[in-house]
């Protein structure tokens, strides 16, 4: 047998396994986008919501200076960003949680507060998860 029927001959064979994987990768369906791929993210977000909410409630009170009605704007913007995966959101909701912690850690130093230190640890859990590298990878 020439060669060139050797090669006319293998033609078909690996025509029709070319056909038959064609097929199978155009069963399979592509796989699904999760819902919620991180759901600590969302947890970080309705947490910086919530903190908006308290500021804003604390402000309108008179607990809170009036200055402090600039921090639920960047609160919000930053558990909306976040939710949708921006990098500049994760910067944003990491110098809160960072900054908070280390209010909150120091209240409990200085004034022995136990709300205080639940809280700071709340916020240092939540910075250990913002700094993962599989969230941070995520991000765009």
């Amino acid at each position: 047998m020439s060669d060139e029927e050797h090669s006319h001959q293998m033609s078909p064979a690996t025509t029709a396994d070319e056909t038959t994987a064609a097929a199978n990768s155009a069963s399979i369906p592509p796989p699904k986008r999760e819902l919620l791929p991180f759901p600590g993210l969302v947890a970080i977000s309705l947490y910086l919501l919530l903190l908006s909410v308290v500021i804003v409630i604390g402000a309108v009170g008179g607990h809170y200076p009036r200055l402090f009605l600039v921090l639920p704007v960047f609160l919000l913007a930053g558990c909306g960003g976040l939710l949708m995966l921006f990098r500049w959101a994760w910067a944003m909701a990491l110098s809160a949680v960072v900054l908070l912690s280390g209010y909150n850690l120091w209240l409990f130093a200085r004034f022995h507060l136990g709300a205080s230190l639940i809280q700071g640890l709340l916020n240092l859990i939540f910075f250990f998860y913002l700094v993962r590298p599989d969230v941070r990878q995520k991000l765009r």
